[in-house]
């Protein structure tokens, strides 16, 4: 017998019974607490937490950005991403300059410390998939990636555009 949980056993039960948005509405949840579990149990985040690898992940992508222009990628408050760049600064993962086109603004850059604990992380990160997906196929963990990608941003729509 495979071990699980009962939610898993559950969401099985209820995958079979046809209501959809009650498997997702329970598998969703289920994934919240297994992201949870792997930051315990794992050493993933042995060298940033998860907002610090977002952040500087999200400033790899964008290059140097000011609090808003990230606040706003990550779609959190100013004020948020502010005390966490703060903490950041501290550990030495971003360097903050002042804006050329705007003096009152803060640039934050990653430093090459910042990109080599953000590339570990993203290496485990990796790997640990890598490891739990091991029997999947290649087109199952792209279909997987793929929706997932899909909700991410049907929540980004609803939640982090601008009502008109």
């Amino acid at each position: 017998m495979e071990p699980t949980f009962a939610a898993c056993e559950l969401a099985d039960r209820l995958a079979e019974t046809g209501d959809t948005l009650d498997v997702l509405e329970l598998a969703t949840a289920v994934l919240v607490r297994n992201f949870e579990l792997l930051r315990r149990r794992t050493d993933t985040y042995t060298e940033l937490d998860q907002s610090e690898y977002l952040a500087l992940r999200t400033l790899d992508e964008l290059g140097s950005a000011d609090i808003g222009t990230l606040a706003g990628a990550l779609g959190l408050d100013p004020s948020t991403v502010g005390r966490q760049a703060s903490v950041m600064l501290g550990k030495g993962l971003v360097e903050r300059s002042p804006s050329a086109a705007d003096r009152r603004r803060s640039i934050l850059t990653p430093t090459e410390e910042g990109r080599h604990r953000m590339r570990l992380t993203q290496s485990r990160r990796r790997r640990t998939a890598a490891g739990l997906l091991r029997d999947w196929s290649e087109d199952e963990v792209r279909s997987f990636g793929s929706l997932l990608t899909r909700y991410n941003k049907a929540v980004a729509t609803k939640y982090l555009t601008p009502d008109e």
